[in-house]
């Protein structure tokens, strides 16, 4: 549509301008004494337009000869940009697929351009880095002076320091960036790294729940990382009734019902005497995660001779549970203590009925050996040798 409209307007202006020339008959006399120049108005017209146009082109000429060293200096700015660019491509290319030393080269020469030079000094820096060039990783980093990139900076160099378990560095490095307000994700998770690193599970345990809320860690890492935090600092305080009750009570209700923290918690309370506190760890965990070694560690939550309330209580799991071995054995140890010899003896040999000899080898032999001591204490000697016999075997 703007060409159609350009065209017209030049047609008509060739129109009117063929109009002009024909209609017109004035003439211009020029008097310089003693000459006298006398020509057509339309010739007058032309030399003018003729000697705008000489005189245009000779300054245009002018302006590009005096312009030239300024054209060619910026064509050689551009060159030079351009192949730096393209090597800062190729270095990145490098460094992900794994050619390090490549990717240095590369960065080497994406400098030439004053613009990206810090830019390339950090991929060079990860380069380095992985060859495990720590001298020439640090003289990278120190390229990096802009107030600008100062963040890319500290991030980088954090990652790069934890990865060398370097880790007070990579907290002294992340201290740094936390003043000047950094608090991204990707810094927590280089901090959970390095206070994992350190074995500082206090720390450990509050980033891996903040990362969780933030769906920032996947949910099973997320759980064996508080497992491993909360582990440790139960270990910690397992001669300190006081400080492991303090402690329990701290944890998320998803945290005490994980079935290694509720298990080691409840045998930690156990060992302290305290086995009420133990019984309701077992208890509150068995109703959401239902799992063997919660049903067996039951069996030490046991006060001698106040065991009848839990024994209550394993008979109520038995209607939603009637095929678990491992509860009929905990039953049966619950029986046994309280000298209930026909309700443990029966529950004994109904473990031995429901638990599978390869897989739950363990238990039956327990189960022999909780048959043995049983008919020994009941003066059933024959018996007693038979149960012995046959946990020997599967010992063996």
């Amino acid at each position: 549509m703007r060409l159609l409209f350009w065209v017209a307007v030049l047609f008509g202006g060739a129109v009117g301008l063929a109009l002009f020339t024909q209609f017109n008959q004035s003439n211009v006399v020029l008097f310089y004494p003693p000459y006298r120049v006398e020509m057509s108005l339309n010739l007058t017209l032309a030399l003018l337009l003729l000697a705008f146009f000489i005189v245009w082109t000779v300054l245009s000429t002018f302006r590009h000869l005096s312009e030239m060293p300024k054209r060619a200096a910026a064509y050689r700015e551009r060159s030079r940009m351009s192949k730096a660019q393209a090597a800062m491509r190729e270095s990145i290319e490098n460094l992900f697929a794994g050619r390090f030393a490549r990717a240095e080269r590369a960065a080497h020469e994406a400098q030439a351009w004053p613009e990206q030079a810090q830019t390339a000094a950090l991929v060079g820096a990860r380069a380095a880095h992985r060859m495990q060039e720590s001298e020439r990783r640090d003289a990278w980093m120190a390229q990096v002076t802009d107030p600008e990139r100062e963040q890319a900076r500290l991030v980088s160099m954090a990652e790069l320091l934890v990865d060398a378990r370097d880790a007070e560095g990579a907290l002294a490095t992340i201290a740094q960036l936390q003043e000047k307000g950094g608090r991204q994700i990707h810094v927590q998770r280089i901090a959970l790294r390095a206070h994992q690193h350190l074995k500082n599970w206090s720390e450990v345990l509050r980033l891996a729940r903040s990362l969780e809320k933030r769906n920032a860690l996947h949910p099973v890492l997320a759980l064996r990382l508080k497992q491993m935090a909360v582990e440790a600092m139960l270990e910690e305080r397992r001669h300190d009734a006081e400080a492991l009750f303090h402690f329990w009570r701290s944890l998320t209700a998803d945290e005490r019902h994980a079935v290694r923290i509720a298990e080691l918690g409840a045998r930690y309370f156990s060992s302290l005497d305290k086995q009420n506190e133990a019984r309701r760890i077992v208890e509150e965990a068995l109703k959401v995660n239902w799992d063997s070694r919660l049903v067996q560690r039951y069996a030490d939550c046991a006060e001698p001779g106040k065991a009848l309330p839990q024994i209550q209580q394993a008979e109520k799991w038995l209607v939603d549970h009637p095929t678990d071995a491992d509860l009929y054995y905990t039953l049966g140890v619950l029986c046994l203590g309280e000298q209930l010899w026909g309700k443990a003896q029966s529950n004994f040999e109904r473990t031995l009925k429901y638990a599978d000899r390869d897989a739950q080898r363990r238990i039956c032999i327990r189960a022999h050996l909780a048959l043995a001591r049983l008919f020994e204490e009941t003066d059933r000697a024959e018996d007693a040798q038979r149960h012995y016999r046959e946990g020997a075997m599967l010992a063996a």
